[in-house]
């Protein structure tokens, strides 16, 4: 196993220091968990628990203001899955500036694979049909799962649009699209569309590639790195590597609308396309899947809606408009750890338990 650091991210931080377009950081805004409806005690509860589950952070923010926050919330890990959230951010801001069109196919964009390569039905898939990952492609793919490949189907299975396969295939190509129709790496384009204008504190867009098969060793100490697996397939899994207050940031931006300090940085309709349900994934849960969003729909028990993304199913950036809430949750995937898929769902439990209203 071996990266190399690619010195180009750095080289824009510097630069827009340089020209004075940096920004400082965010100044938090902090709330007495009462004044925002929730129980002081009950959260005391949540920090024991999460002591001795083995979580890195857990922070809670509501209608902007930070109500909880415990643990390493400045320590970036990896972030998992919930990359595909922030490229969801980019799709949004270049498909605005017309950058991108969503209707174009992978034909059209001359876009194949390694052997076996594409067929003539798969490159119909369109950008919109990746975004909801309903491709139709199921070619191997970096950064897949067990869980992915169990529920896998054949080749030409299913034609572009008709049916949904959660598909590190699609993502990973989604990366790639938009580097190539904007000349920018994904990390570049994160530094300066979202990260400069948030204020992030812990993001700078430095960048590495890492070559082999597994995702959790050595990973390099930067903001973001390339996963290639050149077995599989020629585009890399692209991982971002985060803080918990920047995820915070990230998160509020959504709740936000787009909009930050009084600037549209992400267009208020991309997000409201963006987190409704194209697809029911768990009927029995009322979850659906938008584009780069997991979706918690309205049912005859959930009077309203929200949305979150998860990384290997104990990370959680969520975002629940209702409660004009944001939460994030963080485990140091990066190193041996305990922290269990049923803890997350009670962590998840005892936050909601702690609202007093």
């Amino acid at each position: 196993m071996r990266y190399t650091p690619l010195l180009l991210g750095s080289l824009v931080v510097l630069l827009l220091t340089a020209t004075g377009w940096a920004q400082a950081p965010h100044a938090f805004a902090y709330a007495s968990p009462e004044s925002k409806g929730f129980s002081s005690a009950q959260l005391d509860s949540l920090s024991a628990f999460l002591s001795r589950a083995g979580s890195s952070a857990l922070l809670v923010m509501v209608d902007g203001a930070i109500i909880y926050e415990w643990g390493e919330t400045g320590r970036r890990h990896t972030i998992h899955s919930i990359r595909k959230a922030m490229i969801n951010a980019l799709y949004g801001i270049k498909v605005a500036d017309g950058s991108i069109d969503t209707s174009m196919t992978l034909r059209q964009l001359a876009l194949d694979d390694i052997a076996p390569s594409l067929t003539e039905q798969e490159k119909g898939a369109r950008i919109a049909d990746l975004l909801k990952s309903r491709s139709g492609v199921y070619h191997p793919a970096a950064a897949v799962s067990e869980g992915m490949l169990r529920n896998m189907p054949a080749r030409d299975t299913h034609a572009p649009g008709t049916h949904y396969y959660y598909n590190n295939w699609d993502f990973n190509v989604l990366g790639a699209i938009l580097e190539q129709q904007t000349g920018q790496t994904i990390y570049q384009l994160f530094y300066q569309e979202i990260a400069l204008p948030l204020g992030m504190y812990d993001y700078a867009g430095t960048v590495a590639t890492l070559d082999g098969d597994s995702e959790g060793a050595h990973i390099p100490d930067t903001d973001g790195y390339y996963q290639y697996e050149r077995s599989k397939s020629r585009y890399p899994a692209y991982h971002f590597r985060l803080s918990a207050r920047d995820m915070a940031l990230f998160g509020q931006l959504y709740l936000n609308e787009g909009s930050w300090e009084g600037r549209q940085l992400i267009p208020a309709s991309w997000i409201r396309a963006s987190t409704k349900p194209y697809s029911v994934t768990n009927p029995g849960y009322g979850i659906g899947y938008g584009m780069l969003w997991d979706v918690l729909m309205k049912t005859e028990n959930r009077a309203s809606s929200s949305f979150y993304h998860t990384g290997l199913g104990i990370h959680m950036l969520g975002v629940y408009p209702a409660e004009k809430l944001v939460l994030v949750h963080r485990v140091n995937t990066e190193r041996e750890h305990h922290f269990t898929e049923g803890e997350f769902y009670r962590m998840i439990r005892l936050v909601f338990a702690a609202k007093s209203d």
